[in-house]
């Protein structure tokens, strides 16, 4: 005979997300001040042109949270060409942003204090089978509740990360 008892069950308990002063944005035109949206309007339209593929990073870890299902919002600047740029802004727990922070000066990053948080930038200069010079950088920011990644190549607009920053975290 087989015993069919069987111990207490286990119920899922339902848990509430972290409160954080961050709330996701659902617009690109509101990651931006009024001037710097109008200044990028002007400079490289159009916003979010769906044939833009370009990832907001190449850095696997942060890949890896972009693409997991956390919440996240991608804006890009310009047409398909090796001008324009791409940024998300995804949020992120406590122990993802103490990751990052760590993570990024190894490999390559050079990282500084920005506001209440983190940014951190790369960049490289090369030359295409063209004969074409170039220059591509990312420039990355971790602040309390989420990240925000920005890839460019050929288009780094001056104090763009400072502007989501300021704009995102006041």
């Amino acid at each position: 005979m087989r015993d069919t008892t069987r111990g207490p069950s286990v119920s899922p308990i339902e848990t509430e997300k972290p409160q954080s002063a961050f709330e996701l944005p659902t617009a690109c035109e509101q990651i931006y001040s009024a001037s710097m949206l109008a200044d990028l309007q002007s400079a490289n339209p159009p916003l979010n042109d769906p044939g833009v593929t370009m990832l907001s990073t190449e850095n696997a870890d942060l890949l890896e949270i972009i693409h997991g299902g956390a919440p996240t919002l991608r804006c890009s600047w310009g047409q398909p060409s090796e001008y324009g740029l791409a940024t998300n802004v995804t949020e992120i727990d406590g122990t993802q942003a103490a990751a990052i922070v760590a993570a990024l000066p190894a490999a390559g990053f050079g990282c500084e204090a920005l506001g209440d948080g983190t940014v951190c930038r790369i960049e490289q200069k090369g030359i295409t089978l063209d004969d074409n010079e170039y220059t591509r950088g990312e420039t990355h920011y971790v602040g309390d509740g989420a990240m925000v990644t920005t890839a460019w190549i050929n288009f780094a607009p001056e104090g763009y990360t400072e502007d989501v920053v300021a704009t995102l975290w006041g």
